[in-house]
């Protein structure tokens, strides 16, 4: 059996190999935008994005792969394609980039990207039209007064104060609005202990679904008015439930009763 330090140089060697072949797809895709140019041809084709996305679906089905995952990834290759097709046309050079540092914040260390912005409601049935009217696809979770909104990764849940006091208070107090940023994490516990030591004020200790999403959430920062979240999904790559969006009201109201 290989050691932990045999697998790490494997997975070295595999990550220069995958370094190795963005760049033979990128200078593809810059011979691609020489062609077009010349041919008049528009930079965004829909088609062939579609086209590609459920290929490498596919691909990554039979390869045992995570579609969701699969897909994630090469929606940010083809953003980086569409830019380098309009940036290789701009007359300027593009800037030097660094390699990069080992010293690191605990935050930049384990934080990937936004995973999901939290929106309350006052009227679910009129925003579940609004996203469904911009191409949204609008889903229902299991509480019929928290949807997810999703298009190409980017999801929105809202949530109404039906059947929930927690959620009714806040619409009361505040109004329909962005309640919530949630960022993925590498590791909530890390993430929690992160804040901790940082002095930053948290509503919950880390919290579970069953469904493998583990959340922290911290304090309405009054200077900013962000109140964030960090979330860590070790499950399956499933939608977000209604769980830990409660369990984040509810901890808000537990905090204004408590004061």
């Amino acid at each position: 059996m290989a050691d932990l330090s045999d697998l790490r140089a494997r997975i070295d060697e595999i990550d220069a190999a995958i370094v190795a072949l963005l760049a033979d797809r990128m200078n593809a895709c810059r011979e691609v935008a020489e062609i077009k140019e010349t041919t008049g041809a528009a930079v965004i084709q829909p088609q062939r994005v579609r086209d590609v996305l459920a290929s490498r679906r596919q691909w990554a089905i039979d390869a045992g792969v995570d579609a969701d995952f699969a897909e994630q990834l090469f929606r940010t290759l083809l953003s980086e394609t569409h830019r380098i097709e309009v940036a290789e046309q701009r007359p300027e050079p593009a800037p030097e980039k660094e390699a990069g540092t080992t010293s690191r914040s605990e935050l930049d260390t384990v934080a990937c990207r936004i995973d999901h912005v939290v929106v309350a409601v006052a009227d679910l049935a009129a925003a579940q039209s609004f996203f469904t009217g911009m191409g949204f696809r609008v889903t229902a979770t299991d509480d019929s007064a928290v949807v997810n909104a999703e298009a190409g990764g980017v999801t929105v849940v809202l949530v109404s104060g039906d059947h929930n006091p927690a959620v009714h208070k806040q619409l009361t107090e505040h109004g329909s609005g962005v309640q919530q940023i949630a960022i993925e994490v590498l590791n909530a516990g890390y993430t929690r202990d992160a804040l901790d030591a940082a002095g930053v004020p948290r509503l919950t200790d880390v919290v579970v679904d069953s469904e493998g999403h583990e959340q922290v959430f911290t304090a309405l920062d009054p200077a900013t008015g962000v109140q964030l979240s960090f979330i860590s999904r070790t499950g399956h790559r499933v939608p977000m439930s209604s769980h830990n969006v409660s369990a984040m009201f509810q901890a808000i109201s537990n905090t204004d009763s408590a004061e």
